[in-house]
């Protein structure tokens, strides 16, 4: 563990069950986490509903579930998405790839390469680096590629500058190394890439964090009090727990 002690914690109580979501302060900006063990929860992708429509939205989402007996006990947007919503990069559900992996640069965030895809498989989640996922091609039943990658083999992306400007809302998600930690993570106000990758590497511990989205990132907490509303998103990540 680096800094633990250092950290200012502010542990919020809310539902008990397979997410725990905490808030904290780190190197003076604020944070949401929410926290998952992935060999006993329900980590899913959601895209699009049985009729082939983009769910978009966290309320949208939590009808579907009810409809089948189960409940939302966390979600956050997973990655980058066209003007249709469509994922810019690899997208596998259930098994069912949509778009294809994308290993070449290009513009904008998701572009700067390194970048990376979030894997789930029965009992672990991890982030890996994109050009590693195509030569090891793991069987993720679930799959977003999104970029940048925010924390690399425990070092920060090599092109973060620690004086940038460019300062917005953003999200992400880190991983242990046996795959069995999953930390999700959204910043309460703007902050650079290399300030959150630094959240992933110094305050989390955590040797892989990748990039989900910045300005549009919301987070459904529960645990928190908090159900973030906006424009619909493109991919989401959530936490299903069976209904009461």
């Amino acid at each position: 563990m680096r800094v633990w002690a250092a950290l200012a914690l502010l542990f919020v109580p809310g539902i008990a069950g397979a997410v725990e979501c905490r808030e904290l302060r780190h190197d003076g900006n604020g944070y949401a986490i929410c926290e998952v063990d992935a060999r006993t929860a329900d980590i899913r992708l959601f895209l699009e509903d049985d009729a082939g429509q983009v769910i978009g939205t966290f309320p949208a989402l939590e009808a579907r579930l009810s409809k089948r007996g189960e409940r939302l006990a966390f979600a956050m947007n997973a990655g980058m998405y066209h003007g249709d919503r469509s994922p810019v990069g690899l997208y596998r559900e259930g098994g069912q790839e949509v778009q294809g992996l994308i290993t070449r640069a290009g513009p904008g965030n998701f572009g700067l390469l390194p970048n990376g895809v979030f894997c789930l498989r029965d009992g672990r989640a991890d982030v890996i680096e994109t050009m590693r996922f195509a030569r090891e091609e793991p069987d993720c039943r679930d799959a977003s590629q999104s970029g940048p990658m925010l924390v690399i083999d425990g070092e920060l992306h090599p092109r973060f500058l620690p004086d940038s400007t460019s300062r917005y809302v953003r999200n992400g998600v880190g991983t242990s190394e046996d795959g069995a930690r999953v930390v999700f993570a959204i910043s309460k106000g703007a902050v650079t890439l290399h300030e959150f990758g630094r959240l992933f590497r110094d305050a989390l511990d955590l040797p892989q964090a990748l990039y989900f989205d910045g300005n549009i990132s919301r987070l459904h907490a529960p645990a928190l009090g908090r159900s973030d509303a906006g424009l619909p998103m493109g991919p989401i990540v959530g936490v299903v727990e069976r209904g009461d």
